[in-house]
């Protein structure tokens, strides 16, 4: 009898230690020796903060051509690393003008004074209070980090935003700011339908419908909006000439990939920081030192 009753308890104990194995877990403390970290979210739904071990190296100086940008940027970074106000930035415009690189710069800039930076996907925006849980004792400044974000109408990220930027009943945590970086100003589509829902008045006053009211309400929640614009094509060469210098190509050489570096931007049909970069990559390879 007690031969099956230990049976029974050790099937019990494995049972028990399957279900737990595949049920959501509360997100643990990481190893707080790295830079950046990046949440991730496993099929299991066990969601973990892991460190990334090759940081991008780029620096505040590497970026040309957007100054006005890399100042404000620079400004509110330094404030919050400071332990002063700031804001949640949203950093909006044209394809391959710096966003994201901005914001790797200014990690690797301030670092030494203690920012780090999270960088979290749309899809486990949901999870973003468990991760502000986890670092909101820490002594470091966290820059939580979501690239090229959009929704479609019904995402659940969308609402979880929201409420961590403006609408949560808990009070914001001073050592953590959204950083986030989109194509789009106001994160969502917008129908000409939706215009159908303004009416005008005799006065010719206008009142906005509750539906456009609900597309911008998002964006309005970031505390500093910062443009990107498509670069002409004298600042498209003077970023391809930084990154040409930064791979090691002389004066001359640059002069002479001025009409290459042209043709490349025709071809891929953008004048971008990126596409310059790329161009530099392809240059630098085929002409080595």
């Amino acid at each position: 009898m007690t031969d099956k009753f230990d049976d029974l308890i050790a099937r019990a104990t494995r049972l028990i230690d399957r279900l737990e194995a595949v049920l959501p877990q509360p997100l643990s403390a990481p190893r707080w020796d790295a830079l950046a970290w990046r949440y991730r979210k496993r099929s299991s739904g066990h969601g973990s903060l892991e460190p990334v071990r090759h940081v991008a190296g780029i620096r505040l100086a590497d970026l040309q051509e957007i100054d006005p940008q890399k100042e404000r940027i620079q400004r509110n970074t330094e404030q919050f690393v400071a332990g002063q106000p700031a804001n949640n930035v949203l950093l909006t415009g044209a394809r391959g003008t710096g966003k994201s690189s901005l914001i790797k710069a200014c990690l690797n800039e301030y670092a030494p004074r203690g920012l780090r930076l999270i960088e979290v996907d749309k899809a486990d925006l949901v999870d973003l209070p468990d991760i502000i849980d986890v670092v909101a004792g820490r002594p470091e400044k966290f820059m939580v980090f979501c690239d090229d974000l959009s929704f479609e109408d019904g995402e659940p990220g969308y609402k979880a935003l929201k409420s961590i930027l403006d609408g949560s009943v808990a009070a914001s945590t001073p050592n953590v700011l959204i950083y986030a970086t989109s194509n789009r100003r106001h994160l969502l589509p917008e129908y000409m339908k939706e215009n159908l829902s303004y009416t005008h008045t005799d006065d010719g006053e206008v009142h906005p419908g509750e539906v456009v009211e609900e597309k911008i309400s998002l964006s309005e929640r970031f505390g500093l909006w910062v443009s990107f614009y498509p670069f002409s094509q004298d600042e498209y060469l003077a970023i391809a000439a930084q990154w040409l210098a930064h791979f090691g190509v002389g004066p001359e050489g640059i002069a002479a990939a001025r009409p290459e570096a042209l043709v490349w931007a025709l071809e891929r049909g953008s004048r971008s920081g990126r596409v310059a970069y790329q161009f530099a990559r392809d240059w630098a390879g085929r002409h080595p030192r």
